[in-house]
């Protein structure tokens, strides 16, 4: 870190404020009607700040944050990604893709590992997100390596499928278990014994992150290790059933279930398998993991942990290692704003609550854990609610916006950052009353925060890291559906100055997309952007 430096930006005046970057988590600009979230809300602040002259609009999706293609919604991760990179990094889902179509993922260790382990007679158990939303994982990834599984004889595989229902339609389970279960029974010929073992919905079983409720985490062990869960004789059975038992049951609310024969739980991991967590987004897949991988693990009691090779589809924290072995290495992000500003030696302070608490941190430095800095940097991390979201909309946006306005006022930090999480978390539960709510408190916590930035002569550079709640719902043939995924639609780009020293304009970028936002920032601190950054929004007049 130490080498990395950065010029002085010609003609900048220092001012005595903080820069602070406000990223309000699934706030996009949506068709304005009566789905959008966002334009459904009162927003006062928010309405007024789009009228000035410092504002655009930035693409939060596709090929703009690294993922395949632009038919890809962004997400939290990669949006984060690129705001503290400054640069376009290829995502997971495309470094997977990419390793899949080489083939280099079925040449490297843990593959020849895993190889090792079924030839002994183990069972290859896959866990992960059953799904195209593409956000966590694609069920297409592990329709590809069931073929390879397939072609290279291994015996007996067991998949761990979990319900999505947040990245795509929130009633959609059938529809990925159905042709998945058809092509576990196709596979499983010439003595060859394939089939789904167990599952449950992403919210409540398996996928925590960040420590939020590890009884999330428990509930997936319960089923995916032991066998405890709820029996079914299938997979699309036991969804099936807690549709018509609870017709308000959505797939990523949907309780954990087993899959027997006779009995008896059919996929139990036991000594000598080897386990694939098939998701290649970091944040909820650390979790489980850890369960897998730690010796001195406490967070619940696991009863018995099995002496298996345990695998990522990808490293989901390189800097604690987790898992310790991996199919796909993940993107080497390098020289982020945040490196850049420790070695300048400017103080910065992130905060969020649980929820984001990762993106604001973890995601926003390159993948890395922990403080790049300690001496320079403060990370505050307010424990989020435990229940669902819709239930109580304004989540701890006032217990964020307290901490944030006495570290304004401190005058310690010159670079400040927060994630409001309200219109992601909210959003993801498409509930209409509840989103409005949800944008409304963001714009309440703007009108809180501006006149303290006014006060301390700062600037506010406020953006979102991908769309949400600018679609609550879609509507075919009159019927309207809950729309609990991210949208591609583009987000928000505001800078308000009162800082009086510099007089910045916004500038014609093409294709301007989160990436930009570093370089921008930077330009604000007083620095020349690094020359491979994406260029800055804004010219110093």
């Amino acid at each position: 870190m130490s080498k990395l430096s950065l010029q002085a930006l010609a003609g900048y005046k220092a001012f005595p404020g903080p820069v602070l970057t406000v990223i309000m988590d699934g706030v996009g600009i949506g068709p304005k009607d009566e789905s959008d979230g966002v334009a459904m809300a009162y927003t006062p602040v928010l309405d007024e700040l789009l009228e000035g002259t410092s504002v655009c609009t930035l693409k939060a999706h596709g090929l703009a944050v690294g993922l395949p293609t632009d038919d890809d919604m962004g997400n939290s991760e990669v949006g984060h990604n690129a705001l503290g990179a400054g640069r376009i990094f290829s995502q997971g889902a495309k470094l997977v893709n990419e390793a899949i179509q080489t083939g280099s993922i079925f040449q490297g260790a843990s593959w020849l590992a895993i190889k090792q382990q079924v030839a002994k007679g183990g069972t290859l158990h896959f866990i992960g997100l059953v799904s195209d939303g593409n956000v966590h994982s694609h069920v297409g990834q592990l329709t590809r390596m069931l073929d390879q599984c397939s072609e290279e004889g291994f015996a007996k595989i067991r998949v761990h499928g979990l319900l999505d229902g947040r990245d795509v339609a929130p009633k959609s389970g059938l529809e990925y278990f159905r042709p998945l279960e058809e092509k576990l029974a196709a596979l499983s010929e010439d003595g060859k014994d394939y089939c789904v073992a167990s599952g449950g919905g992403r919210m409540i079983v398996t996928m925590d992150r960040y420590g939020a409720d590890w009884r999330i985490v428990e509930k997936g062990w319960q089923a995916h290790v032991l066998g405890v869960g709820r029996k079914f004789s299938s997979a699309c059975e036991a969804i099936q059933s807690y549709y018509d038992e609870d017709p308000e049951c959505t797939d990523q609310y949907m309780d954990s279930f087993v899959i027997e024969r006779d009995g008896k739980a059919v996929g139990t991991i036991e000594d000598g398998d080897a386990v694939i967590l098939f998701n290649f987004r970091g944040d909820r897949a650390i979790e489980i993991s850890r369960a897998f991988d730690d010796d001195e693990f406490t967070a619940f009691d696991r009863v018995r942990r099995p002496d298996v090779f345990y695998a990522g589809l990808m490293q989901y924290d390189g800097d604690a290692k987790i898992p310790a072995h991996y199919l796909v290495e993940p993107p080497a992000i390098d020289k982020t704003m945040g490196e850049y500003l420790c070695a300048e030696g400017v103080t910065t302070y992130a905060i969020s609550e649980t929820q984001k608490f990762g993106h604001v941190t973890y995601f926003w430095n390159g993948n890395k854990s922990g403080y790049l800095d300690e001496k320079l940097e403060k990370y505050v991390e307010i424990e989020s609610d435990k229940i669902t979201f819709d239930l109580r909309p304004w989540m701890k946006a006032a217990e964020i916006t307290d901490a944030l306005i006495a570290a304004i006022l401190s005058g310690k930090y010159k670079n400040i950052r927060v994630n409001f999480a309200n219109g992601d978390m909210v959003g993801h539960t498409g509930v209409p009353i509840s989103v409005r709510i949800a944008v409304e408190t963001v714009d309440l916590m703007l009108r809180r925060l501006l006149p303290v930035l006014k006060k301390t002569q700062g600037i506010a550079v406020i953006t979102a890291d991908h769309g949400n709640a600018d679609c609550m719902w879609t509507e075919k043939n009159g019927k309207r559906t809950a729309m609990v995924a991210h949208t591609k639609n583009p987000v928000p780009f505001i800078v308000k100055d009162f800082s009086e020293n510099n007089t910045f304009v916004l500038q014609n970028v093409e294709d301007a997309g989160l990436a930009n936002v570093a370089a921008t920032v930077l330009n604000l601190l007083g620095f020349e952007a690094p020359a491979d950054f994406e260029p800055s929004l804004l010219s110093l007049l």
